[in-house]
């Protein structure tokens, strides 16, 4: 996938008070940060952030941590949050292989991947957000009843993904394969930009809800 860049973009933000910028120096610290100990919830590879401030809207009684690692995308949330401020969401730009240096054992209740890069090549498979690589650092951060949420409109990326939760010891609680024509599963779904492109040409959505390995 190619990203446009955005001429000015690192520099806006490494200004934005909306962004944390020395994130390692927050791990086992985001409940100080946010000023209260409610659940935290992360989107890693959140694009422009629609769901995670859809979200954050939604449940002021969450906090909502954004990752993103090109800061021409996540620049575009930024000035969403300029627009209208809400104070259960912070950004971070960073590679999510960083994670497990950035959150403690345990600090986080929730991960979501959304329409995550599908890294066609195999050479390329550990980078796959749902790797069975990446889920042992989820499992890392994550609290003992935490959980990963994934969706996608790509059915190669669910089934590798839905294959990589037995090697890494996962339990599974929901896994569907049409997201949009399940009502129990969509009441309360928040759709992020792709959602919202792939589902109205005719797309079914993926998605799966694991618990945390035991």
């Amino acid at each position: 996938m190619r990203l446009r860049n955005i001429t000015g973009s690192r520099e806006a933000i490494a200004a934005s008070d909306y962004v944390v910028h020395e994130e390692r120096a927050c791990r086992g610290k985001w409940s100080g940060i946010f000023g209260n100990r409610h659940p935290i919830h992360i989107e890693i590879g959140m694009g422009k952030g629609k769901f995670i401030y859809a979200m954050a809207r939604l449940h002021p009684e969450i906090n909502y941590i954004g990752i993103e690692k090109y800061s021409s995308v996540l620049l575009r949330a930024v000035q969403k949050m300029e627009e209208e401020e809400l104070p259960n969401l912070k950004f971070i730009r960073m590679d999510a292989e960083e994670i497990t240096e950035v959150f403690a054992p345990g600090e986080v209740d929730r991960v979501y991947l959304n329409f995550s890069d599908p890294w066609p090549k195999d050479r390329h498979a550990k980078r796959r957000l749902p790797s069975r690589q990446f889920l042992a650092r989820y499992d890392e951060i994550l609290e003992v009843q935490g959980q990963l949420e994934f969706k996608t409109d790509n059915r190669e990326l669910f089934d590798f993904a839905v294959e990589e939760l037995a090697p890494a010891g996962w339990k599974a609680r929901v896994i569907t394969y049409d997201l949009h024509g399940d009502r129990a599963l969509m009441e309360g779904n928040v759709m992020t930009e792709y959602e919202e492109k792939f589902s109205a040409i005719g797309n079914p959505i993926y998605k799966y809800i694991k618990k945390k390995k035991k």
